[in-house]
């Protein structure tokens, strides 16, 4: 697409190279069973027991809302960089700026925090014991730097990755799960209703425990609108990406509660796991079931999960910051940008995303609870960030200003949205709600203290950019007829 230093220029057009398939495996990566599942699982179990696993049908039912309106929404603007462009075209520039500033820096911090997991499974691996913090951010720094190596290659590196990681953690998660329910099962069903103590009533444990485990497993069912963020690099996208949007957020349900259901049966003690005796309960689960053998395996399997949510991570925000820089709505826009070979990737916008992933890092080194501050904002981001175009689209709905793209909801469109929205504020405020969870008081507010932040320092760069924004239409026109261009391309193959 043009640049903002010249909008009409067609020299700035990315490749279409992605596939239903493609799309959906990227979507699919962004948030992997794998790192889904062992990012939450001790978290939701340790605050709300076994019973917890229902909060997985609860979260997986408002975000499949909410799935519904992005599908809705891609197919009318299938544009690079998802959530800041639905919004923008729904309520404004200003709106939709602000939506994908949030959500921008939501991905470079989560992509971040990914990274530094992927450390400590590599530190294991390769037989580093209680690795510090300054040996674990080198590790990310590597990781960083392989991962940006990979995106720099081209579409086909990621495309191969991708792939290969989907049948890696799907075999792991559905093998083990399987083997662990036919072979090494525990604890009966019934242990899936039990949760809070025998002291703790109904309403006490659903409206406390319960609404933790189901903030913690918040972060297990985001990442489906990435497949957005490459809709200008997918072929016939009003067409496919809505599939995609919708199969990864199922598809990524079904083998998560079916991998967690597995372990929760399998867990050899619960009581240790409750009182804290046992600290990873999906590790010492699998290894007292399997043998201390199945550790470097597994861990193995983890960091190939790992690996590919960071890659899908760091492309997800590496597209929005180029999409910004086309509308010229970030400085040094005509820098960011460019395109490089013959692949036309955006290679300056991956390369800030390292630069700043490098600096976080190192921030975790000098400042941890700094860092522990922003990576607690993560979980909070992205939902704050859905806020926005689902709110932008109920306010046009009930204005009678919406003209549907291919995929429509129909009479639906409203309660969907309706509920959609509900949802996504609820769950917002039950992430964000500043329980008592840190020594440190502040960290408790992370996310309000976050979203402060970035909404000054938002404030400053709009103020800086704004008299060089382009206009939607352009962007939309140079879109519709480069894929108009791809389809009659296909059709000629």
């Amino acid at each position: 697409m043009a640049s903002s230093t010249g909008p009409a220029d067609q020299s700035h057009l990315l490749r279409r190279e992605f596939s239903l398939w493609s799309a959906f495996a990227f979507a699919f990566a962004f948030i992997s069973p794998i790192v889904a599942l062992y990012g939450i699982f001790g978290l939701a179990l340790t605050a709300a027991g076994p019973s917890f696993w229902w909060g997985f049908l609860l979260v997986f039912a408002g975000q499949f809302l909410v799935a519904l309106v992005f599908a809705t929404l891609v197919s009318r603007w299938p544009l690079e960089g998802s959530i800041y462009q639905w919004s923008r075209r729904l309520l404004g520039t200003t709106y939709g700026w602000f939506a994908g500033w949030g959500y921008m820096w939501t991905l470079v911090i989560a992509m971040a925090t990914v990274a530094l997991g992927a450390a400590g499974f590599m530190a294991n691996i390769v037989g580093i014991e209680d690795a510090s913090g300054g040996t674990l951010a080198l590790i990310a720094v590597v990781i960083l730097l392989a991962g940006t190596g990979v995106n720099l290659v081209g579409r086909g590196a990621l495309k191969v990755f991708m792939v290969g990681s989907i049948i890696a953690e799907v075999i792991g998660s559905i093998v083990l799960g399987t083997w662990l329910l036919l072979f090494h099962r525990q604890n009966s069903l019934s242990v899936l209703f039990e949760g809070g103590g025998a002291d703790t009533d109904t309403l006490a444990y659903l409206t406390g425990p319960f609404m933790l485990a189901v903030a913690f497993i918040g972060w297990s069912f985001v990442g489906f609108e990435s497949a957005g963020s490459i809709a200008e690099e997918v072929h016939e996208p009003r067409r496919d990406l809505p599939k995609a949007v919708l199969f990864s957020i199922s598809f990524i349900f079904v083998v998560v509660a079916y991998s967690a259901l597995a372990i929760i049966l399998a867990i050899p003690d619960l009581g240790a796991v409750a009182d804290g005796t046992v600290s990873d309960p999906v590790y010492d689960t699998l290894t007292t079931a399997l043998g201390a053998g199945i550790a470097k395996p597994v861990e193995l399997l983890f960091v190939i999960g790992f690996l590919a949510s960071f890659l899908a991570l760091q492309t997800s925000a590496s597209r929005v910051i180029w999409a910004y820089a086309r509308d010229g709505a970030l400085p040094a826009s005509a820098t960011l940008v460019r395109l490089r070979g013959k692949a036309r990737i955006p290679v300056t916008a991956i390369l800030v995303t390292t630069v700043i992933g490098a600096g976080l890092f190192l921030l975790s080194i000098v400042a941890g609870d700094v860092y522990s501050l922003m990576v607690n904002f993560t979980a909070g981001g992205f939902y704050l960030a859905f806020l926005f175009p689902l709110i932008g689209f109920l306010v046009v709905l009930l204005r009678r200003g919406w003209t549907p793209g291919r995929f429509t909801l129909g009479r639906a469109t409203v309660p969907v949205a309706v509920i959609a929205v509900v949802w996504a504020a609820l769950q917002f405020l039950n992430i964000a709600w500043p329980r008592v969870a840190f020594d440190q008081r502040y960290l408790d507010w992370s996310v309000w203290i976050g979203v402060a932040v970035l909404g000054v320092l938002g404030a400053i760069v709009l103020a800086s950019v704004r008299s060089k924004i382009v206009g939607t239409s352009v962007v939309d026109d140079m879109e519709a007829r480069d894929e108009l261009a791809d389809d009659r391309a296909h059709a000629g193959e």
